[in-house]
């Protein structure tokens, strides 16, 4: 294969799945890792030498703290090989669902300690080594 991009998703959020495969319902940080890394190891296979991987994810804020999951999942790519090719952040501040409710999100997310993402990373890796 020239291109592969496989789909991720956030840990822990409301588009869960009753599947037990669905890494959104992994219990921890080191779950999530451990099962992105099959996803990795699983996808890859079929990527020929000197093609490329987007990886697509955002991050999680639990805790009152920034869980950066895109960097974990960039880090578990080039731990196997591959090298970044580019970092692309993706801002979703202006959407049509967020339309004329920036105020009462701010609102929310000052009330509630929580942090409003407005972005999402766009990982592209270029496969130099064969497994």
């Amino acid at each position: 294969k020239d291109v592969l991009m496989p789909f991720t998703v956030q840990l822990e959020t409301t588009l869960s799945s009753d599947n037990e495969k669905d890494l959104s319902n992994c219990n921890s940080l080191e779950e999530f890792n451990q099962s992105f890394g099959e996803v990795v190891d699983n996808t890859s296979k079929y990527l020929e030498k000197n093609r490329y991987c987007a990886c697509v994810i955002g991050d999680k804020y639990a805790n009152s703290e920034i869980v950066p999951l895109g960097f974990y999942c960039m880090n578990l790519f080039l731990s196997r090989g591959f090298k970044l090719k580019a970092i692309l952040v993706k801002n979703f501040e202006d959407t049509k669902g967020k339309s004329n409710q920036k105020a009462i999100w701010r609102y929310r997310a000052l009330a509630s300690d929580f942090y409003l993402f407005k972005h999402e990373y766009i990982f592209v890796f270029k496969k130099v080594k064969e497994k």
